[in-house]
């Protein structure tokens, strides 16, 4: 009796091994194919880090969040999410006064024709083409970051899963060991608990 259980439990583990060993090797296909496609994408762009000069005319928090990347190929998700946050935006904010794009639009659009045609609102629809295009490279950038960070969580859960189906496949030889073990007490014990009955007879 306790031989059938312990088998019966070790299969059942047995079995959930070959599913975390199912998911390990989907998410380990999930963490190389999203890493590729970030790399590839990010590659495309041909974005260089910035460094030196382009570092000093930021101020302090920024270039100390980009100093780790300086000067090397944007390639990465956290590169992309520290080119977005820490150079796009400041230059942003810079030329805006802290302004974001909603702002900087109303601005102009409630301009009259006149307005618009002056100067003053030639600098502004610039100022405001600049923000659309801003925030239109720091989306993709960011989305590029979101992609990689899936990535990494895929990869980290594989390991896991595998470290899982592991632990379940050491305890099916435990369990498969014990039962053997317990199979071979039961034949023991079965004539030693019958050698009454024969005496009486």
């Amino acid at each position: 009796m306790r031989s059938a259980f312990d088998k019966l439990i070790s299969f059942t583990g047995l079995a959930l091994a070959g599913v975390l060993l199912l998911a390990g090797g989907l998410l380990t296909w999930a963490n190389t194919f999203i890493d590729d496609q970030v790399h590839e994408q990010l590659s495309n762009q041909a974005i260089t880090m910035p460094e030196g000069d382009a570092l000093a005319s930021l101020p302090k928090a920024d270039a100390d969040a980009l100093k780790p990347y300086a000067g090397s190929p944007l390639d990465s998700g956290p590169e992309a999410k520290a080119f977005a946050n820490h150079y796009i935006a400041a230059h942003m904010n810079a030329m805006a006064d802290g302004k974001t794009y909603e702002e900087v639009s109303g601005e102009y659009l409630q301009m009259s024709d006149e307005q618009k045609a002056s100067d003053e609102g030639q600098a502004a629809a610039g100022l405001r083409q600049s923000m659309f295009m801003g925030n239109t490279l720091r989306g993709m950038l960011l989305f590029g970051y979101a992609f990689a960070t899936m990535g990494t969580i895929a990869g980290l859960s594989a390991i896991v899963a595998f470290g899982g189906a592991t632990v379940l496949i050491l305890l099916f030889a435990l369990g498969m060991w014990h039962a053997k073990r317990a199979k071979a007490q039961d034949a023991v014990a079965a004539p030693a608990a019958q050698a009454p009955q024969l005496v009486n007879a």
